[in-house]
């Protein structure tokens, strides 16, 4: 399937980090957030990728035009280091499409921009350029496909900090949580829409606003929910993301498979 990805906002949650570069491009260890995402769902399969493009465009296409390969992979150096010789590759299979979709335009509108790139097929993917998750992205898919449905995205628990306040008469305090102890759920992206979805969207609409809200009049919308590992939006996470990956450990990483993972694959085969 192709992967439709956003990658033209601003980035303003993620403040300093984006002076210079746009979001996607902010790093995680060697290699973009971006990198990270798209070499996700490289791992599943989904190697066919339209960049919807904006704000800093420039940086993102000289990023890949210039990609070093020696960055994220094992190689050898040979004839005294006259000739380089790669053990494994990440992005040689792999097709990308820069888009322009407008410097101040909205997902809704970025979308509808790129349905010209998608061939006619009637199924792709979509999805935010911030969040990584270690979502066993095939079980969501077959979920999805067997629903009939138009639409999908990830239902995922908000990885921020925060408490829930409910107030009854006069302002009182009813009751307060923390987030992750209630049944408060967040549009985590990941979607999954059939080629109808472009009916549902009208000019200058926003993705999330009109036109979901018309597919869940038509019962047309799926959310997949999921408890694992879902972040990044906010510097504060981007830091935490940046330590798991230092220590060696990040979930989102899957196509690192440990002996845990061959499992969790050997079950779904």
């Amino acid at each position: 399937m192709k992967v439709v990805l956003f990658c033209g906002g601003l980035g303003t949650r993620l403040g300093e980090l984006t002076e210079d570069v746009p979001k996607p491009m902010v790093k995680i260890g060697y290699r973009p957030i971006l990198w990270h995402l798209m070499k996700y769902y490289a791992y599943y399969g989904h190697k066919d990728f339209i960049l919807c493009l904006g704000y800093k465009a420039d940086k993102i296409k000289d990023y890949f035009l210039n990609y070093n390969e020696c960055l994220s992979n094992d190689f050898t150096l040979l004839n005294g280091g006259k000739d380089l010789r790669l053990e494994n590759c990440d992005i040689a299979d792999w097709k990308i499409t820069f888009a322009d979709t407008g410097l101040r335009s909205n997902i809704g509108q970025r979308l509808r921009a790129v349905e010209k790139y998608l061939d006619g097929d009637e199924v792709f993917l979509a999805n935010y350029c911030d969040g990584l998750t270690n979502l066993y992205l095939p079980d969501m898919i077959d979920f999805f496909t067997k629903s009939g449905k138009i639409a999908s995205f990830l239902c995922v628990k908000p990885s921020q900090s925060f408490h829930v306040v409910s107030l009854g008469n006069g302002n009182l305090v009813k009751d307060i949580q923390y987030v992750a102890n209630t049944d408060i759920m967040i549009n985590g992206g990941y979607f999954v829409f059939k080629r109808e979805i472009f009916q549902y969207i009208r000019d200058k609409e926003e993705l999330v606003e009109e036109p979901l809200k018309r597919l869940i009049e038509k019962d047309q919308l799926l959310g997949y929910k999921y408890d694992g590992y879902w972040c990044m939006d906010t510097f504060k996470e981007h830091q935490e993301l940046s330590d798991m990956y230092g220590s060696g450990c990040a979930p989102w990483e899957v196509w690192k498979v440990t002996e845990e993972g061959r499992s969790r694959e050997a079950a779904h085969a």
